[in-house]
């Protein structure tokens, strides 16, 4: 067995330990406070901030079976990496995010998955990357907490770690299904597309061209080129967007709480690219699970039946009726 070790930062230490520990091939997870400015500090003394020490998940996994560019790949799924000193509900730089090695070899695949992200985001990513200053484990009752404490707060999605079974990731392989560079997502999309997709804005209602589309086939990624929805999931509503029962697969969408208009919705994203896809509702056709996938037009782009295999998408065409 080959051991290797990496220290994460993601919020609250409780839900990134127990998510790292769900992992195949991770072999230990340890809470405690990195990059202290105070020996041996207390959850009491970073509480108050006054050690500068961060919340981190020490992460020792087996190399031969998952990769360190698998674990932060994940690890990004679980934070918000251009939200400053804040993660869910906790806020305070003990809460930052961070990425923090022992190696230097793993600087380069830190970097190149660093790269990956940021092509996600109009905003500059804010997560640290740098070598470990320090680590002192933190007291007993941190450790295992949700394992313990079944009911525990934990802002953690645990939903991503489905992401990692065999079959996911030929919806949503990163390699598949690459993200442009900021400069070439400009010239590839439309203005509306791009404010659609980067800025989570809406097109006016009945004003997409896929509303009322029919035809068979596949709806996938305007952005990465990622499978998303399908013809025989979509059917017809009044609210004046294309509207999904349900996606192509659980994987390939993420959805967060979206408070902007002074109310709570559910905003959908596309898992490979970030981008902002519309909402979900819960007043979908019972018959088909009753939910409502709204979904801009601008932020897809539709693949007919006949073309899949031509398109590269042969693959998908069994998940079509």
């Amino acid at each position: 067995m080959v051991d290797n070790t990496i220290y994460l930062a993601g919020g609250c230490f409780w839900g990134v330990s127990e998510y790292f520990s769900r992992i195949k091939g991770v072999t230990k997870t340890e809470c405690g406070y990195a990059d202290s400015q105070v020996a041996s500090p207390t959850y009491e003394q970073v509480k108050k901030g006054i050690t500068d020490a961060v919340e981190t998940v020490k992460v020792v996994y087996n190399s031969e079976v998952v990769s360190l560019k698998t674990l932060l790949r994940q690890f990004f799924k679980i934070i918000d990496p251009v939200s400053l000193n804040r993660q869910g509900l906790d806020t305070g730089r003990q809460y930052r995010t961070g990425i923090y090695y022992v190696s230097e070899n793993d600087r380069l695949v830190i970097e190149e998955v660093f790269a990956e992200e940021q092509l996600k985001y109009e905003q500059s990513i804010v997560t640290e990357k740098k070598p470990l200053g320090n680590f002192y484990t933190a007291e007993d009752y941190h450790q295992d907490y949700l394992k313990k404490n079944h009911d525990g707060y934990c802002h953690t999605d645990f939903s991503s770690l489905s992401d990692l079974e065999e079959d996911a990731q030929k919806f949503i392989a990163p390699e598949k299904y690459p993200v442009p560079s900021r400069k070439e997502l400009k010239s590839k999309l439309s203005e509306q597309a791009y404010a659609v997709t980067q800025y989570a804005a809406t097109e006016p209602p009945h004003t997409g061209v896929y509303t009322d589309q029919k035809r068979r086939g596949l709806y996938v990624d305007v952005v990465s080129g990622a499978p998303l929805f399908t013809s025989q999931d979509k059917f017809s509503s009044s609210c004046g967007w294309p509207s999904f029962a349900k996606p192509i697969n659980k994987t390939v969408i993420s959805k967060h709480l979206d408070t902007s208009l002074n109310r709570e919705r559910i905003e959908v994203k596309s898992k490979t690219s970030n981008a902002h896809l519309g909402h979900v509702f819960t007043d979908g056709p019972a018959e088909l699970g009753g939910l409502r996938y709204c979904i801009n037009s601008a932020a897809l782009r539709f693949i007919p039946y006949e073309d899949l295999e031509k398109e590269g998408y042969g693959q998908f065409k069994d998940l079509i009726k």
